[in-house]
C-alpha cells in the first residue's frame, strides 16, 4: 500500500518537474518570494514584466492545476513548496533565497580570514592551511555568482 502512494508521489514530482519550466517557472519563483501574501494576475504581470495580464494568468492557474498554489478571492497563495530543477541548489534563510554555496563562500571566508588574523609566524602548514582555504573560498564565491545568475 505505502509503495503505491510513494509511486504515486514519485509521478507527481515528475509531472510537476515536467512542467515547472520556463515563465511558469518563473512564476513560481516570483510567489515563492512572496509567500508572506496573496498574488494577484496584475502584480505577476507587472513584476515580471509580461505582456498581459492574460499570460500572468495561465502561468498561475497552471501552477495551481500542479497543486503547488490555491487561488481565494482572485488572489494566489503557495501551497506547496518543490525543489525541481535549478531551485535544488537554492535554499531558504529567513525570507529570502540564496544559492547553497553562498553558505559554504561564507563559512570559508570566515575561517580563512580568521587563519590570516591568527597567523604568527608563516610554515609550511600555515601556508598551505592560507592556500586552501583562499582557494576554496574563491571556488565557493564563483560558484554562487554562477549559480545566482541561473536562478529563475
Amino acid at each position: 500500500m505505502s509503495s503505491l502512494s510513494s509511486q504515486q508521489q514519485h509521478a507527481d514530482q515528475d509531472r510537476i518537474a515536467s512542467e515547472l519550466k520556463g515563465n511558469t517557472l518563473r512564476v513560481y519563483w516570483y510567489v515563492l518570494n512572496n509567500t508572506d501574501k496573496s498574488i494577484g494576475v496584475r502584480e505577476v504581470q507587472r513584476a515580471l514584466k509580461f505582456s498581459s495580464p492574460t499570460l500572468a494568468l495561465y502561468h498561475l492557474e497552471k501552477l495551481r492545476e500542479l497543486g503547488l498554489v490555491s487561488k481565494d478571492s482572485g488572489e494566489y497563495r503557495l501551497v506547496k513548496e518543490v525543489k525541481v530543477d535549478v531551485l535544488k541548489v537554492f535554499v531558504r534563510v529567513w525570507r529570502f533565497f540564496v544559492p547553497r554555496f553562498a553558505l559554504y563562500a561564507v563559512l570559508f571566508t570566515a575561517l580563512t580570514s580568521y587563519l590570516v588574523t591568527q597567523v604568527v609566524r608563516l610554515d609550511f602548514y600555515t601556508f598551505f592551511g592560507l592556500l586552501l582555504g583562499s582557494a576554496a573560498t574563491v571556488i565557493f564565491w564563483v560558484e554562487t555568482w554562477k549559480t545566482w545568475r541561473q536562478r529563475p
